[in-house]
């Protein structure tokens, strides 16, 4: 469908029509959840997860299909995209988006992850009776399980997870099926002295819970705040910078990638062998004639 009527200032034309039906030959028969990274799209059906090019939106161009076992729902953070599965949180390195890499070394095992939520170098996944895991990723190839918080018990039917912030503490709202919407709080300066910092390690600790009418199963997304472009450099916020504006994709990608593709790293040891110390500068004294 083409929304763009929606924002023409104009009330009387707003109605949607669709666009385009497109499934060739079944690719997507079973379609569950879509998480879309610029205009890439990545979605998860019984046979995999499929890859979307979707830069014109009126002839979408299948990528690829990874095979999964029951993908159920993926979250994309710069370089990566993480799924959860039947065996647990799994990694796709999708740095090159038309040739996605399966890192199956980097497989978290949980018994019945659902969804997945990633802020900053911690994704919190919805987990059912294992309640809230929180697993860091800071290193997303080498992942391992921070925290699994259950709230004594009290947390046991997870199913799906948002977080956001509010001034300085962090929040985790949570989807917890036959219990209804929890709040847990992640951060604040009681519980997380060094709540401040980049990415604190949460604290979790259940504040509220509210009961639901029937079974608690999806949350929406909240807007991220000071987001300019999305990942594939097309602008989607407006600053209030007089003669700027964002970074497009080239130029994001010269922040990480050499000439030749490859990313730029950086390592904690640091090569003195590479210092070469200058001679010391001779001091001269004048002396009057």
């Amino acid at each position: 469908m083409n929304v763009n009527t929606l924002a023409d200032g104009e009330p009387r034309n707003n109605f949607l029509e669709r666009a385009l039906t497109w499934n060739p030959n079944g690719l997507l028969n079973g379609a569950s959840h879509i998480t879309l990274g610029g205009y890439y799209a990545y979605i998860t059906t019984p046979k995999g997860l499929v890859f979307l090019d979707l830069n014109n939106p009126l002839e979408p161009k299948h990528i690829t299909t990874l095979p999964f076992d029951n993908p159920r729902a993926t979250a994309v953070q710069f370089r990566y995209l993480w799924l959860t599965t039947q065996k647990g949180l799994e990694l796709v390195d999708i740095t090159n988006p038309m040739q996605p890499r399966h890192v199956e070394s980097a497989t978290v095992s949980l018994q019945n992850a659902r969804r997945v939520y990633l802020a900053r170098t911690y994704a919190y996944v919805a987990a059912g009776h294992e309640g809230l895991v929180i697993v860091d990723i800071e290193k997303p190839e080498k992942p391992f399980i921070e925290t699994r918080f259950t709230a004594e018990g009290q947390l046991n039917d997870a199913q799906d997870v948002v977080v956001g912030s509010t001034n300085a503490s962090l929040f985790a709202y949570v989807a917890d099926g036959v219990n209804g919407l929890k709040v847990i709080q992640l951060t604040s300066p009681d519980t997380q002295p060094r709540f401040y910092g980049f990415s604190p390690v949460p604290k979790p600790e259940l504040i509220a819970w509210k009961k639901t009418n029937s079974r608690a199963l999806a949350l929406s997304k909240g807007l991220d705040r000071d987001r300019a472009v999305d990942e594939t450099g097309g602008q989607i916020a407006v600053f209030g910078r007089i003669g700027s504006r964002p970074f497009n994709r080239a130029e994001m990608d010269a922040f990480y990638k050499r000439s030749d593709g490859s990313i730029w790293t950086v390592t904690d040891q640091i090569q003195l062998q590479h210092y070469v110390p200058k001679p010391p500068v001779k001091s001269v004294v004048l002396k009057e004639k």
